[in-house]
């Protein structure tokens, strides 16, 4: 079984670093009214870009290997959060834009699905305590 570590370090009130085994650091923090500095992404935040960056990573090295020509790829994830504490998400959608010339709704379809339902670490965690969702659209420039 693969382990993996994580260190977070308190810098000032709730402004925190963190950083894992990629030794890469990551700023977090809160607004200034609720003791941070405004300085960083909030950690709940992360977990919206941990899902589009694992989720998208998948999806654009499956059409890569299908060579499938992508002129850009975004994502758009919104997220529905519970109005009393402790605010967990209760919905994220993801809706997928992929922009180039020849794209094949089928080819795009499948590779969301795949890693939505087989590759993605972060959806297969986060699924399990609230309901994911997706769309796509291909633009053709």
């Amino acid at each position: 079984m693969a382990q993996k570590k994580a260190f977070v370090k308190q810098l000032q009130g709730i402004t925190f670093a963190g950083k894992t085994d990629s030794n890469h650091w990551v700023m977090m923090d809160g607004p200034e009214n609720f003791g941070g500095s405004n300085a960083g992404i909030r950690p709940k935040e992360l977990l919206l870009l941990s899902l589009g960056g694992c989720s998208g990573s998948d999806v654009a090295a499956i059409l890569s290997k299908k060579r499938v020509k992508l002129d850009k790829f975004e994502m758009n994830i919104s997220a529905e959060s519970a109005d009393e504490h402790p605010q967990v998400y209760t919905k994220i959608h993801i809706e997928y834009i992929f922009y180039g010339k020849e794209l094949k709704n089928a080819d795009l379809e499948r590779a969301i699905e795949l890693s939505q339902t087989k590759y993605c670490s972060v959806t297969a965690m986060l699924q399990k305590a609230v309901d994911i969702t997706y769309s796509f659209k291909a633009v053709k420039e």
